[in-house]
């Protein structure tokens, strides 16, 4: 057996869901003997048969898998809860098996999946991918790159309609629905919160909080997820710093980015100005800013 088709086969094997008693499954992904197909590539040993060292494989994969789905999206399992988030998880992988060197990329394709699948998520869709697109800016806005800040000074002494600014690779833009941004800090902290007397009341204390935020009303919310020292932040921004944001990231020159911004704005056209300056002073003091160049 070559070395790719080897490969394959065991990962075949070791991606194959486990039983609900969390052991491997006697069938093969092909539909036969699972030990039969085990002992293709796998040599038992004086302790263990072809299909027990495969076995070996097969539940530290899983149990890893499914570990870092619950620390990516502790958010996402307070929406679902406990069972129905494992079940969910597990249908997930099973789609979107680990394709990458990095278990950090696992839950990349997961908003679009759950968009694909919305009856894990059933009343509580729209709440769901709010907090999965949330929970997955923040670890992208965690490890992207950071590249040198443009100066306050740069803006002040070089800003003109055609001049053009980029994002830090690691500033992620949100419009949501829902106030997903408190309530993952929440169940982050209750997670984290020692004096809790069990795990059982800290589960009913997310529900609870997770069906208040359900029943809310929805309205925009706009969120700028960044990275400052190695620390992640949420900021709340209006919608036309949204707006002008976007907009730069998608190349449009500074002038064309502020008047798309104030299109059917409610900000007074004498207040306009003043709420610009602010905001680029805030976000050049935060480092958001790399530069391109000025169109000629």
């Amino acid at each position: 057996m070559r070395l790719m088709e080897l490969q394959r086969t065991m990962a075949r094997a070791v991606m194959q869901p486990l039983t609900r008693t969390e052991r491997m499954q006697r069938k093969s992904p092909a539909g036969g003997s699972m030990s039969k197909y085990a002992s293709r590539f796998i040599k038992p040993n004086d302790r263990l048969t072809s299909f027990e060292r495969l076995e070996i494989y097969n539940r530290q994969y899983w149990f890893r898998v499914l570990s870092c789905m619950m620390e990516d999206f502790p958010g996402l399992r307070a929406v679902l809860g406990v069972r129905r988030f494992e079940e969910m998880s597990k249908a997930y992988l099973v789609d979107n098996p680990s394709r990458s060197f990095t278990l950090r990329n696992l839950g990349s394709r997961l908003e679009a999946w759950l968009r694909k699948h919305p009856k894990w998520a059933g009343a509580k869709q729209k709440l769901a991918l709010d907090i999965v697109r949330l929970e997955w800016a923040d670890i992208e806005a965690f490890d992207l790159q950071a590249e040198p800040a443009l100066r306050k000074e740069d803006l002040s002494d070089e800003a003109g309609p055609n001049l053009q600014l980029r994002l830090q690779p690691h500033i992620r833009l949100l419009a949501l629905r829902y106030p997903v941004d408190d309530l993952l800090l929440e169940v982050r902290e209750n997670d984290e919160d020692k004096d809790v007397a069990s795990n059982a009341f800290q589960e009913r204390r997310k529900r609870k909080r997770v069906q208040a935020v359900a029943k809310l009303k929805t309205t925009e919310i706009y969120l700028a997820v960044h990275r400052v020292d190695n620390t992640v932040y949420f900021r709340r921004i209006e919608r036309e710093e949204f707006a002008i944001l976007s907009a730069l990231r998608e190349g449009k020159p500074l002038g064309k980015a502020i008047d798309l911004a104030f299109r059917k704005s409610a900000i007074p056209v004498e207040k306009r100005a003043g709420s610009v300056q602010e905001w680029f002073q805030n976000w050049a003091a935060l480092g958001w800013f790399t530069k391109v160049g000025e169109k000629v």
